[in-house]
């Protein structure tokens, strides 16, 4: 990986942060103290596989394995320097692992975002920083706001969940947020790259893992908070207290809230740093006086949606957005007034935003075809599953399908709700497999048909027929609701957006939903009226 150029001593590292500096963990051949100290450390990794000459091997307690079990193998690939904890420390001079300096820490994780921020001089300082948190909406907010940027002139870079971009050089991402010195590394390319602003999504695992420590963000936003990764936060208070640590100083200037829900509401009363809020109304009224930006709905079409922002001074601003979906407008506005807020003036946005915003965002609300109209989308938790199929019904004129399941080894509470808003919102409801990792495939399905027959029941005694299926493997699913989908339906492939890979019992399978509809139309039957 290339970065700029770096010349942090351990002694330099160990003065900052307080870190307690061994001279090679005092085994035989160890440098002398005068020798630990002027190691020069031009790069940090967690991973001994992607160890490089000149690194900082950071070495983690994790949940099965010390990191310190893998130190020797970093050192042979080429660290030079190792930071760990005080039980690392034992380890590595149990193990004999000599010849490199230790820096050791209490909290290694809870230092390792400024000493990589350090360590690749503070490139997060160097550009104009964006990020944009929140349970749904963080990817196509970012696009947006990417797209925005660079259609003003401006390079930039970004990092999400899909891909990471360095000026025009794009990588598929592993990780929403990757780990502390892979952020630190891939701001300092941007850097090197003359990138001018850094967009990206902080999820709240980035929050409560310590990967976004020493970035101070010029201004974030904050979309939705809904119900989701509660197998790690425990209770929604808990997940919305880590969100909410995004808009305090140590974390951020300046914030945007869309403060259309109780969550953002409350947001953007307990913000310690200045936000401005959106709000959204329809029909169109006079601004609420609680919000700084109001979104007026003007036109709805099938593949984009017209829409006035508003501020309370009376300033506005009109454009579309060619995504379908309310809920794609939030994003849009919020996107539009993070841009604003950051001191573009509505003037300059009027020409760029002449034709709309037309963000390529893979997986989300991706439209792969069109008789029937098949959209690919990354809802994977019931909220969101119940916008898009919200979203879909009034420009569907046939049935409304929609395949989709949970994913193993996260919050099991989800999964009967996702089953019941399928039923409430399609007409034909195929449960398949997502993502089952180490989780039985059968047994996530059950939990997501015990919600889904529990809706169907309730709709037929209601008079309305849904049709339920439960259909494994994934593509076998999605190939028989393309089968039987006629032209003027729409069938909705949810939970995977833009993910190739699925895992099942740890082993990767390539899976592209995209790639399965297509392979499902060249095989289709042609139906009456099919073009």
């Amino acid at each position: 990986m290339n970065t700029i150029p770096a010349a942090r001593t351990t002694a330099d590292l160990a003065a900052a942060f307080g870190l307690d500096l061994r001279a090679g963990g005092g085994a035989a051949g160890a440098p002398g103290a005068a020798a630990a100290e002027s190691v020069v450390v031009t790069g940090v990794s967690l991973d001994n596989r992607q160890t490089a000459h000149g690194d900082l091997f950071a070495a983690l307690p994790g949940a099965h394995t010390h990191g310190a079990e893998h130190a020797r193998a970093a050192v042979d690939a080429g660290a030079v320097a190792i930071l760990t904890d005080p039980d690392g420390a034992a380890r590595l001079e149990r193990a004999g692992v000599a010849g490199v300096p230790v820096l050791v820490a209490g909290d290694v994780r809870g230092v390792l975002g400024a000493v990589s921020a350090e360590v690749y001089h503070r490139p997060a300082e160097q550009m104009r920083t964006f990020g944009v948190t929140g349970t749904n909406g963080k990817t196509t907010t970012t696009y947006l706001l990417e797209e925005i940027l660079h259609g003003l002139g401006r390079s930039t870079g970004l990092i999400g969940t899909v891909e990471i971009k360095v000026g025009e050089e794009r990588t598929p991402a592993r990780l929403t947020t990757p780990e502390s010195p892979q952020v630190q590394a891939l701001l300092a390319r941007m850097v090197d790259a003359g990138v001018e602003d850094l967009v990206m999504e902080v999820s709240s695992h980035a929050l409560a893992l310590h990967r976004v420590d020493a970035v101070v963000y010029d201004m974030v936003s904050f979309t939705n908070l809904t119900a989701d990764h509660l197998d790690f936060h425990g209770d929604m208070e808990s997940y919305f207290r880590t969100k909410a640590e995004l808009f305090t100083p140590a974390r951020a200037r300046r914030g945007v809230v869309l403060a259309d829900d109780e969550w953002g509401a409350r947001l953007a009363a307990e913000a310690t740093i200045p936000v401005v809020t959106v709000g959204s109304q329809t029909p169109p009224t006079q601004p609420d006086p609680d919000t700084d930006w109001l979104i007026t709905l003007t036109h709805g079409r099938p593949d984009h949606t017209e829409f006035t922002l508003t501020h309370r001074d009376g300033r506005s601003l009109s454009t579309a957005v060619w995504m379908p979906g309310r809920f794609n407008v939030l994003n849009a506005a919020v996107a539009l007034v993070m841009v604003i807020e950051a001191g573009v003036s509505i003037s300059e946005l009027h020409d760029h935003l002449r034709t709309g915003l037309r963000p390529a965002v893979p997986g989300r609300m991706e439209r792969v075809a069109d008789h029937p109209r098949c959209i690919v989308d990354f809802a994977h938790n019931a909220d969101a599953l119940e916008l898009v199929l919200r979203a879909l019904r009034p420009t569907t004129k046939g049935r409304l399908f929609v395949v989709f399941g949970a994913t193993g080894e996260r919050d099991t509470a989800k999964r009967p709700r996702m089953g019941e808003v399928a039923v409430r919102g399609a007409d034909v409801v195929v449960v398949t497999d997502d993502d089952p990792h180490d989780e039985d495939p059968a047994t996530i399905r059950s939990d997501v048909m015990a919600g889904a027959l529990r809706a169907v029941a309730a709709h037929q005694r209601g008079g309305r027929t849904v049709d339920l299926f439960e259909v494994a493997p994934r593509a076998t699913a999605i190939r028989r609701a393309v089968n039987f989908a006629g032209p003027a339906d729409t069938v909705l492939i949810a939970g995977r957006g833009h993910e190739t890979i699925q895992e099942i019992a740890g082993v990767e399978h390539q899976l592209d939903d995209r790639d399965e509809v297509r392979a499902a139309l060249a095989d289709r039957p042609l139906h009456p009226g099919a073009s």
